[in-house]
């Protein structure tokens, strides 16, 4: 490692709350001045490698990622929030003769080279001999890894068991519906070679469980009976995909999408001349439709009870323009309806042939099909927990789990519950709320191995952020639902708009496109409970130049 000092900037030119992209060699430095303190990072996002300097930098010393909502610590590089899975590399940065001198080396200031490992102030090197059941994790997917990660990041030495139905390690899922990728290990976050040599981890892939003894503290797996003893649990067992209850739904290229032997199963089906009918029209369906627009295909077809798509999430406005745009790559939409049953083909009846749909008025259309793909959102993966004692006043008739602000399952001493299965208490309204995003999941799991590791519960206040490839990246923050107004900046039908979603009054969260930074600030400023009021949004108020970052708005933001 070759370290070199090289002043990167007048000091006149960086301002209190300002953040600045400085060359570096062959690399690139990102500077953040916090009141008199200067900080150096590596300039790139470690998820997607996004340039941090087009994010917020918040007076905290937080820098979110304009992309995706991955947060950093602009003072030591650590990773505050999912998806970020690697830290930054953070640089001595000193003020000499009026200049920004920085300390770094050069290897790790480029793109290629933009993240380290976290910081693990454990191991779990002790694991062997550790007294103790530790941790089980019941699933082995966004919030089991970011739920590990969290752990050793912050001190918990103990035994940490993964139990997880998949054959392989925590995969990038949302790779999947935007981009077909079939192989894992291409999908891997951490290999678990890693998992197991680096954080101590016993990730046991492959298995089912079949149910919980919270008498006894035990997890029991699948027709063995085998069972798992452990300290603290957190079930994080995800969803399952729905299939519509409908004539047909279980012929043999009715497909669904979660997992890798899915996507595999579309990518091998979805070819050059086949015919495509995707029943739902809202983010996995859509996302898939774009991924597969390119391939040829004779047709697409998509169903939607609604009148647009995407309209229970982002209203009719932004639901029509992105309609139009998906129109322009030849896919046909077959709105306000609803899908009868799905026709066996006359040549294999163990197929699908064609689906039959009834508009609104009434018609009824028949729709050739080679293959059928059914995106119509997830239930709970908690089937295990029916008839476990014990649960039966907190997993509702849908499935979900209900849990505290803790993400504590109420009642239960010890144990957690997290991501899709999760019903908790949304900050600042206290509304029960079960949200089906990957990123949620991977920062509850962040909260709740933060919490394990400190012995003390931290509420879970942390704003939902997704997104969506839509022909331009569309993002999303807040929690919209029931909103009864929308302010539209832009037009949606130019793929370039920022839309607020507001109820009685209140901005409840933001989607946009090419307009970044936009939704991230407006995420920070959901979670501070700084964010304008739809009047003053009506009005004209910018949020981007609402500060957050300098000296003055750190009362209001630590």
């Amino acid at each position: 490692m070759s370290q070199k000092t090289i002043t990167v900037l007048d000091a006149s030119e960086l301002k209190d709350g300002e953040m600045k992209e400085v060359p570096f060699e062959d690399g690139k430095v990102l500077l953040s001045r916090l009141g008199d303190k200067i900080h150096a990072t590596s300039a790139f996002c470690t998820h997607y490698g996004a340039p941090l300097v087009k994010g917020v930098l918040t007076a905290d010393g937080r820098v979110v990622c304009p992309w995706h909502g991955a947060c950093f610590n602009v003072c030591t590089g650590d990773i505050e929030d999912a998806p970020a899975p690697m830290a930054l590399h953070s640089f001595k940065a000193e003020i000499v003769g009026g200049k920004i001198n920085v300390t770094a080396d050069p290897a790790n200031t480029t793109s290629a080279n933009k993240s380290r490992q976290p910081r693990l102030l454990a191991t779990g090197s002790s694991v062997a001999s550790a007294q103790g059941k530790g941790v089980v994790i019941v699933g082995g997917g966004s919030g089991a890894f970011n739920c590990i990660e969290s752990l050793r990041e912050h001190g918990y030495n103990g035994p940490i068991t993964v139990l997880s139905k998949e054959r392989y390690a925590p995969i990038d899922r949302t790779k999947l519906s935007k981009a077909l990728v079939t192989d894992p290990s291409k999908l891997e976050w951490r290999s678990l070679a890693d998992l197991r040599s680096k954080y101590g981890v016993d990730f046991r892939s492959g298995v089912e469980v079949s149910g919980i003894d919270i008498a006894s503290k035990e997890v029991v797996i699948g027709e063995s009976q085998e069972r798992v003893p452990y300290e603290t649990l957190v079930l994080a067992s995800g969803g399952v995909p729905r299939r519509l209850p409908i004539e047909g739904k279980d012929l043999a290229n009715v497909l669904t999408l979660r997992g890798v032997e899915d996507a595999k199963k579309i990518d091998a089906a979805v070819k050059e001349g086949k015919r495509l009918v995707v029943i739902g029209s809202s983010f996995i369906s859509m996302e898939l439709v774009v991924a597969v627009t390119s391939r040829k295909l004779a047709s697409i077809d998509v169903i939607g009870q609604e009148e647009f798509p995407f309209e229970l999430v982002l209203g009719k406005e932004v639901g029509a323009g992105l309609k139009k745009f998906h129109e322009s790559k030849g896919v046909k939409f077959h709105m306000q309806s609803k899908v009868d049953k799905i026709i066996p083909s006359e040549s294999d009846p163990s197929q699908a042939g064609a689906v039959v749909v009834t508009s609104s008025t009434g018609q009824t259309t028949t729709l050739p099909a080679d293959v059928v793909v059914m995106g119509v959102g997830v239930a709970p993966a908690t089937e295990y927990l029916k008839g476990s004692k014990g649960f039966e006043q907190v997993v509702d008739k849908g499935g979900a789990v209900h849990v505290d602000e803790y993400l504590r399952v109420k009642g239960i001493d010890n144990v957690y519950a997290i991501g899709d299965i999760a019903m908790y208490p949304q900050p600042g309204t206290g509304e029960p709320r079960r949200i089906e995003h990957w990123n949620v999941a991977g920062n509850h799991g962040r909260a709740v191995g933060k919490s394990i590791a400190e012995g003390k519960g931290q509420p879970f206040v942390k704003v939902p952020v997704f997104w969506s490839a839509q022909g331009q990246q569309l993002r999303y923050c807040g929690v919209g639902a029931g909103y009864d107004d929308v302010i539209i900046d832009g037009n949606p039908e130019e793929m370039k708009f920022l839309a607020y979603y507001a109820k009685e009054g209140k901005i409840v969260a933001m989607a946009s496109m090419q307009r970044d930074p936009a939704v991230m600030k407006g995420s920070e400023l959901l979670r501070l409970g700084l964010m304008p009021s739809a009047a003053e949004i009506k009005a004209g108020k910018d949020i981007l130049s609402v500060d957050l970052s300098s000296v003055n708005a750190r009362p209001k933001v630590a």
